[in-house]
């Protein structure tokens, strides 16, 4: 009986390590695809479809700075992505032009970070929302 259970597992592994990947180079066939990435005029034309704000460059430097005031952690190095998440707000803030909570709530999810994987709490979020809307989309 232990013979068989041995047999069974060796058998078992023998065929885990056959279907195991290879230490193959990734050809066009398997090699995994990556997104297209927008231009710039593309991502601005999409903006524009959306109805969305195209924040000049003084205004996109006044809301890193004011992000960074409220807490360092919630751009944490990465400029353009706070930018396109503040972008993205701005349709929340377009869309639930009435509802406030609902806009906390979905800067607080939108804004995260290693540090936050969650986001930074209610208070901060209706300060990121303030920001947002101070900064990149004042007209909504």
């Amino acid at each position: 009986m232990r013979t068989r259970t041995i047999l069974g597992t060796l058998a078992a592994l023998a065929l885990l390590t056959a279907c195991g990947g290879g230490d193959e180079e990734p050809t066009a066939e398997n090699k995994p695809s990556k997104a297209p990435s927008l231009s710039a005029e593309e991502r601005e034309k999409i903006r524009e479809d959306a109805g969305l704000p195209s924040p000049t460059d003084e205004q996109k430097a006044a809301y890193i700075k004011a992000l960074n005031a409220i807490n360092a952690d919630i751009v944490h190095g990465k400029d353009e992505k706070a930018i396109d998440r503040g972008i993205n707000q701005c349709s929340s803030i377009k869309r639930y032009k009435d509802d406030e909570a609902k806009q906390v709530e979905l800067t607080n999810s939108r804004f995260s970070s290693p540090s936050a994987p969650e986001g930074h709490g209610e208070a901060i979020a209706k300060q990121i929302l303030k920001a947002t809307h101070a900064n990149l989309c004042p007209d909504f």
